[in-house]
């Protein structure tokens, strides 16, 4: 029975061409759309090396002081993190690191630009990293504040070619470093690890960052669990809420978040310069409405153009009914072409997209990020065929004299 439901599909498919070339282009550019969307926010938020603890992990990127007529937004200094982020119960690791400071190597002459973030060691026991070189730097190291460093696989080919880097030098921002690792490419989009250079953050040119409570610091929280998570940001807040602000006449409240990175970037969008909650729900709900809107328009044309397929085959289900087919044998062969027609245009897709994040990663429009289809989003674009099961239904229950004459009830 399934043999000839997909022989009979195969031969509708090729003597209504129109429609079929329309509905598999439909399926194909939605499931492309919504894949290379996946894959984009999979590589900001997703658990992927480095960042494989997402799921219990929480960051400061940001901090605010305000007061009635005044207001001061940046990151946090060394001096606030170093003294109300230490300590807090259910944290198994806390890393204190800077932003990205571009700077210049001169190698051969040839001036190279660079992405330097400097970092403690427990940076590197947090975020895993994959080595192809040496290794990390030590808790010693930045003690010492040794002049060492670890950079990204494609700055070792820029400063160095085809060559090894560690135990060579190389001089930026009129520091000379001693390469003891290389780790692979880290996307852009990640940006609390994203780096193509590392540093220990005791080499800066000045040490005036550790008396800062406003500065360049960002951290990064490792819970124990993640349900030790709301515990911590609880008695962060209540410590924050203690600390004596350097000019009260205008700043009367200091606000310093510790949220998952999905939260910071609600708080991006979402969230005034006073207004303390994130939304994190209103990021969800534009993904959610996005992907609802780009599934839901072709999806209703495509049910359009079925009904309207079917109902040019009303004749036929006449004839099949008034010849003894029942209504589940109909419905069925519906289906599985329903079914067929998914699937085709679904393995086009696939490759549509696997050619489009290929070209995508290669283009390098976003540093370093390599992108991969979501095989998800796949097999939800798949489920599209439910939607076609209806009209199938319907037109299957026509009694046979009116179906012959081409009219639904």
């Amino acid at each position: 029975m399934l043999t000839n439901y997909i022989k009979i599909a195969f031969k509708v498919f090729l003597r209504r061409k129109f429609f079929t070339l329309i509905s598999l282009f439909g399926i194909s550019f939605t499931l492309v759309v919504l894949m290379v969307a996946c894959a984009v926010l999979d590589n900001v938020f997703a658990p992927y090396p480095p960042e494989i603890h997402q799921d219990r992990s929480l960051y400061i990127t940001r901090a605010r002081m305000y007061g009635e007529h005044a207001a001061w937004q940046t990151a946090a200094g060394f001096k606030l993190l170093d003294r109300y982020a230490r300590g807090l119960s259910g944290v198994e690791r806390l890393s204190l690191f800077t932003g990205i400071d571009p700077v210049y190597a001169y190698p051969s002459g040839r001036k190279v630009a660079i992405q330097l973030r400097r970092t403690d060691a427990e940076f590197w026991r947090i975020m895993r990293f994959d080595f192809v070189e040496g290794g990390p730097y030590s808790t010693s190291d930045v003690n010492e504040a040794r002049f060492v460093a670890v950079v990204n696989r494609t700055l070792r080919g820029r400063l160095f070619g085809d060559g090894q880097a560690v135990r060579r030098t190389v001089e930026a921002d009129g520091q000379t470093f001693h390469i003891i690792g290389v780790v692979e490419d880290v996307p852009s989009l990640r940006e609390n690890s994203f780096a193509e250079m590392w540093a220990p953050f005791t080499t800066l040119k000045s040490d005036t960052y550790r008396t800062e409570l406003m500065g360049r610091f960002n951290a990064v929280v490792l819970a124990s669990s993640k349900g030790a998570m709301p515990g911590i940001q609880s008695e962060f807040k209540s410590r924050i809420a203690r600390v004596e602000l350097p000019d009260p006449k205008n700043y009367k409240t200091l606000s310093v978040p510790l949220e998952t990175t999905f939260d910071a970037t609600a708080r991006q969008f979402f969230s005034g310069f006073r207004d303390e909650d994130s939304h994190s729900e209103r990021l969800w709900a534009a993904i959610l409405g996005v992907a609802f809107l780009f599934m839901l328009l072709p999806t209703v044309n495509l049910v359009n153009l079925n009904v309207s397929r079917i109902m040019e085959r009303a004749s036929e289900i006449g004839v099949r009914k008034a010849f003894g087919a029942s209504s589940r044998t109909l419905v069925g062969q519906f289906i599985v072409e329903n079914v067929l027609l998914t699937l085709v245009g679904g393995a086009v897709g696939f490759v549509l997209a696997l050619l489009v994040l290929r070209g995508l990663t290669a283009s390098d429009v976003i540093p370093y990020a390599h992108f991969q289809v979501n095989y998800r989003i796949f097999l939800y674009g798949l489920s599209l065929a439910v939607f076609f099961v209806y009209p199938a239904w319907r037109m299957s229950r026509l009694n046979p004299v009116q179906a012959l004459k081409g009219a639904a009830q």
